[in-house]
């Protein structure tokens, strides 16, 4: 372990790298997870590789609904190479060491491309809400121009929002223990480490979640209980079925990534455990990006289709 002394201090020591715990408390199945975790992330890069080719060499998917699912894509593959690559190396080796600057730059990302993914989807909500609420006005709102700029803003705010913060967090005194019980540098294990008084941190933390998971959740609800509304007035069966199924792929996917983000930040900290703060981890790092490409690809016929006619 490494530590550097504090001048001000005397002998007290403050530490420049943790260990990464991971799983090292099931020695028996690292090979098994380290196969595991493999298949699930080429899945994930297979998966929502395919998206983004066939929404860009499709020119019926050449739509503004398609265009913000390409962008999602890209971050759910950007957002679980922040951590599952670190992950597998770990697997492998005794030594699991991370310096302050490599945690800091992982605990960045993660939560950089974790709001990005939080706009977008608010945004996807939006061009769902104009195109079934305002159908007449939708080529005209949801422009090529505008969904650039609604694009744009989402990776730009995801990625400036947290900087501040992340260099907060890092300037806590870290005096020990050094060992991190997770599998990366998340918020809550990392806080757990920290010696000093943290209650502005903590409160910095649901201050952001509000921001970055409540707010834009409030406003995706909002579309969808406008949305389902119109969608019940339509005088088809076969439309109203139509909107319900390109809806719901697009649901499923925001409960399942803002409810574990909402379950594992916004919880009171008494009611914080290891393991089940691994269990929310996993699942939001690995199963809402491996069930992206699955949900739009099996409940989304345009999808379906662009798909086989791509394949030989």
């Amino acid at each position: 372990m490494a530590f550097t002394r504090d001048k001000d201090h005397g002998n007290s020591t403050t530490l420049i790298e943790f260990i990464l715990f991971g799983f090292s408390d099931v020695p028996d199945l690292q090979g098994f997870l380290f196969g595991l975790f493999l298949i699930i992330y080429m899945i994930i890069l297979i998966g929502n590789s395919l998206i983004i080719i066939i929404t860009k060499v499709d020119s019926s998917l050449q739509t503004p609904m398609y265009f913000f699912l390409s962008n999602f894509s890209i971050l759910e593959i950007c957002y679980v190479t922040v951590t599952i690559p670190r992950l597998l190396a770990d697997l492998c080796r005794q030594n699991r060491s991370i310096s302050f600057l490599a945690c800091a730059t992982q605990m960045y990302f993660f939560l950089a491309l974790g709001a990005t993914e939080c706009f977008v989807l608010t945004a996807m909500s939006y061009d769902r809400y104009v195109a079934i609420c305002k159908p007449l006005l939708y080529p005209l709102l949801m422009n090529s121009r505008l969904c650039v700029q609604l694009a744009t803003g989402c990776w730009i705010s995801g990625a400036t929002i947290h900087i501040g913060f992340t260099y907060l967090v890092f300037s806590l005194p870290f005096c020990g223990p050094h060992q991190l019980d997770h599998f990366f540098c998340d918020v809550p294990p990392v806080l757990k480490l920290a010696c000093g008084n943290t209650l502005m941190i903590e409160m910095l933390v649901f201050v952001l979640a509000f921001l970055v998971v409540t707010f834009p959740f409030v406003l995706i609800l909002g579309s969808y209980i406008k949305i389902i509304a119109t969608v019940l007035q339509l005088p088809s069966a076969k439309g109203r079925d139509k909107a319900f199924l390109t809806c719901s792929s697009h649901l499923m996917v925001v409960l399942l990534f803002f409810g574990s983000g909402t379950i594992t930040y916004m919880r009171p900290k008494s009611t914080h455990s290891v393991g089940m703060d691994r269990l929310l981890s996993l699942f939001y790092t690995t199963m809402t990006p491996i069930f992206n490409p699955l949900i739009y690809c099996l409940r989304n016929k345009d999808v379906t289709v662009a798909l086989r006619q791509l394949m030989p």
